[in-house]
């Protein structure tokens, strides 16, 4: 939210600089997240009358103008299309200085000739005083404004737009008294609020209001508003207010409303009343039918979405946005003026599902006072009386199922176990009282409160507490140290501590992401393919992040994508977290670690080559944490196909049992040209519980006796992988076998076409006795018969 300073500065009693304003809001919960001056830094530009216009001699679009401080008049070439006499208008006078975006030093005023004729000085346009982005002509000020006074202090532009970030649970902060009742409680100073009178009616025209959703919509008022001059213009001061609190001035009749919203937080819809049929019905949608928003935009409504209707026809989306069939123009003279609440969960996400976020629905979703509307609508009524005139009917209101004040019970002594501070009653009672609460009943032990209607963030003791703290003031509670006994925890010998599996990743060289939960649909189909388990989520923060994740890997490759984005070459990356998925009617949630690698296999320097990584770094890299594990000789590496991954670069892990515990790969080159991924990507994931489990290390006595080795290679279909083949000879290799490996792999002139060589290193060792030569070869005549047997397999000559 934006806002003026000077315009929350004029809402309480009390005069604080700019510091210790924020210090005091961002302390009490309310984050401030950006300041900017209202203006441009300018000096020596005063207001000035126009006294005479006339057009230059030799320029058709100049004007000659004689303007006047009061004590002495000025000669300036304008070339403004609205300048005319008796306006008055800013002038920079000779020597006037005037900030220039991206410019390092002022502009300075100096007399010149234009087309022949002497300026001494310049009439001024909102742009160039750095009010507007954009204007055509001359600032028009205010008649009261007094000529030859600084411009700065007629405009008062020593004001600065202050934004917060406000946290959803504080909607009540969403307008300018919101926040000065805020800040009026934490300076214990009292709080202006305009007083507001009813309209004297004068008409007795009205629509009837009928509210079929009752629980959306708990209180709908409208009133008819005719005879509005069309002519009339927005008075400086108000948009002024508007600019400031970042919004832009259209007309009376909607300024007034978004005014409103901003001093009261009250959302408003003004309905060109000639456009409406019959009466007011708030109801949900029905199937199918449309609506033409005010920004143009034709939506397909459902029957979950809220909507304003007439007798015929939908015309506004409640709480979000009108539609632009009955929207006031340039010409509308008689308007119906809506103001109601919303329930929060009526309208909640209802916006994002149609890609809009607007001022109101930022609002009504998070929840606005129930009993404000009255009071908004006949401030709404006063103003627009005010400067564009009309006739003003009776409020018509209608009321559903309005929500039911709550009271809480606080009890002193929670207050100090949960603080750690000893508060007296009386101060308790007295900051509960200025922040709105009613007092209902009070005894020793117990205070009880009732909370206002504009705190829907204040349900149980704790909130209470935290509201405490907040105005009593993080910065005054002491610290004190924790007292408690330290209590040694179990270690469980047989896992391993995600802690340690961390440690190791980093040990490897990758660094650590964490990334959302959630993902974008179509980054889920690139890189998982069409996954039935896949879980969509109701009401999505934004399309982008309407998923809940199946698996790390998407998160994985945005984080790549970002960092590559910003000349990051060399990436290892690793997260470990939840992923979700759905089996029936249940939603399941699995830790898992993913990890992913790119670029040049070591970082770049003098003794190194710029070898790239590729499959059998990954590989190596999953060897080495399943080493943890201790079981590195039962973990198998199985060629597999995997959506996402290339159908030649991608292996299923499996354990002893032959349970797989995940995959790994490179990622698949169409994925990667979807995603303009220009690097080759590998990656990774596995199961965290089947890392986490481990053997208990067993104390094994060294053999004394040698090792006997023998070399293996046979000749086999070159589809047949290597994995099976160790697999098979590890299995008949016997139980003495203590090291297995593939050394060799060739394809060429010396074997069959459609063939492979593979060679086995294989080593033996007896812990008691040496192994004899017959034994051995026992061994390797039955490892011989077995590959002959499943594989086809022959000894290579």
């Amino acid at each position: 939210m934006k806002f003026s300073e000077l315009w929350l500065k004029e809402l309480i009693d009390h005069q604080m600089s700019s510091e210790n304003l924020i210090e005091s809001l961002t302390m009490a919960g309310l984050e401030v997240d950006g300041i900017v001056p209202v203006a441009r830094e300018f000096s020596d530009v005063i207001v000035v009358e126009v006294t005479k216009v006339q057009p230059h001699p030799d320029a058709n679009k100049l004007s000659l103008c004689e303007v006047s401080d009061g004590a002495h008049s000025f000669q300036v070439v304008c070339g403004a299309p609205n300048v005319k006499v008796g306006m008055k208008a800013p002038f920079a006078k000779v020597g006037a200085r005037i900030d220039i975006p991206d410019e390092d030093k002022p502009f300075v005023i100096k007399a010149a000739k234009l087309r022949g004729i002497e300026s001494k000085g310049m009439l001024c346009s909102a742009e160039e005083l750095g009010l507007e982005e954009k204007s055509e002509g001359l600032l028009s000020l205010p008649e009261y404004m007094t000529v030859g006074e600084d411009i700065r202090k007629e405009l008062k532009l020593e004001d600065k737009t202050i934004e917060l970030d406000l946290t959803p649970n504080r909607g009540d902060c969403l307008g300018m008294i919101g926040l000065a009742r805020e800040l009026g409680v934490l300076t214990r100073t009292n709080v202006n609020e305009h007083e507001i009178s009813s309209a004297r009616v004068g008409i007795s025209e009205e629509l009837p209001i009928t509210i079929s959703a009752k629980d959306s919509c708990p209180r709908y008022l409208g009133r008819v508003i005719k005879n509005i001059n069309v002519n009339s213009v927005s008075p400086y001061w108000l948009q002024e207010k508007l600019r400031r609190s970042g919004l832009r001035s259209v007309d009376p009749i909607v300024d007034v409303t978004n005014f409103v919203l901003i001093e009261l937080g009250q959302p408003m819809h003004a309905f060109d009343f000639n456009e409406l049929i019959g009466g007011i019905d708030v109801r949900m949608a029905r199937d199918g039918e449309k609506l033409t928003l005010l920004d143009g935009k034709e939506i397909v409504l459902n029957p979950e979405v809220l909507v304003i209707a007439d007798h015929e026809k939908p015309v506004a989306m409640a709480g979000i946005m009108g539609g632009l069939k009955t929207a006031v123009t340039d010409s509308t003279t008689d308007v119906y003026l809506e103001c109601a609440y919303f329930a929060p969960l009526a309208i909640a996400g209802k916006a994002r599902l149609f890609g809009m976020q607007t001022d109101a629905s930022h609002r009504y979703e998070r929840g606005v006072d129930y009993t404000l509307q009255s009071r908004a609508m006949e401030r709404a009524t006063e103003l627009l009386l005010e400067i564009a005139g009309g006739t003003p009917g009776p409020i018509t209101e209608t009321v559903g199922n309005l929500p039911k004040a709550i009271t809480v019970e606080l009890r002193f002594q929670s207050v100090k176990e949960v603080l750690g501070i000893e508060m007296d009653s009386d101060e308790i009672q007295d900051i509960i009282s200025r922040l709105g609460f009613s007092v209902i009943k009070r005894s020793e032990q117990v205070l009880t409160v009732e909370v206002p209607p504009y705190r829907f963030d204040v349900s149980i003791e704790a909130d209470l507490i935290e509201e405490l703290a907040r105005i009593y003031g993080y910065n005054n509670i002491p610290e004190t140290r924790g007292v408690g006994r330290q209590l040694l925890s179990a270690t469980i010998e047989a896992q391993i501590p995600l802690r340690r599996i961390r440690y190791q990743l980093v040990a490897l060289g990758y660094q650590e992401v964490v990334t959302y939960a959630f993902i974008a649909p179509t980054l889920s189909k690139v890189v998982l393919g069409s996954d039935g388990s896949t879980i969509a989520l109701q009401n999505p923060i934004s399309e982008d992040m309407s998923l809940m994740r199946s698996s790390l890997l998407p998160g994985l490759i945005s984080a790549y994508q970002y960092n590559s984005n910003r000349q990051r070459d060399r990436l290892r990356l690793f997260e470990t977290g939840l992923v979700f998925s759905q089996s029936g009617n249940e939603i399941q949630q699995t830790s898992m670690i993913g990890g992913l690698i790119s670029g040049q296999r070591n970082p770049v320097n003098w003794a190194n080559k710029k070898e790239v990584g590729d499959f059998y770094d990954i590989k190596g890299d999953v060897e080495v944490l399943l080493s943890l594990k201790g079981q590195s000789m039962g973990i198998r590496f199985v060629a597999a196909e995997r959506p996402g991954f290339h159908p030649g670069q991608c292996a299923r892990i499996q354990d002893m049992q032959g349970n797989e515990i995940g995959h790994l790969g490179a990622l698949h080159p169409a994925a990667a040209i979807q995603l303009g991924i220009e690097s080759t990507v590998y990656i990774f994931e596995l199961l965290q519980a089947a890392v986490e489990s481990s053997e208990i290390p067993r104390a094994t006595e060294l053999s004394k006796y040698p090792e006997v080795s023998r070399d293996l290679a046979i000749v086999i279909d070159e589809f047949v992988s290597s994995s099976a083949i160790l697999a098979m000879v590890e299995d008949k290799a016997g139980e003495f076998l203590v090291g297995s490996r593939i050394f060799d792999v060739y394809q060429g002139d010396a074997v069959s076409k459609g063939k492979k060589s593979i060679a086995l290193g294989l080593t033996w060792q007896h812990p008691s006795r040496t192994l004899s030569d017959e034994e051995i070869n026992t061994i390797i005549s039955s490892c011989i018969k077995e590959l002959e047997e499943q594989f086809n397999a022959n000894l290579r000559n």
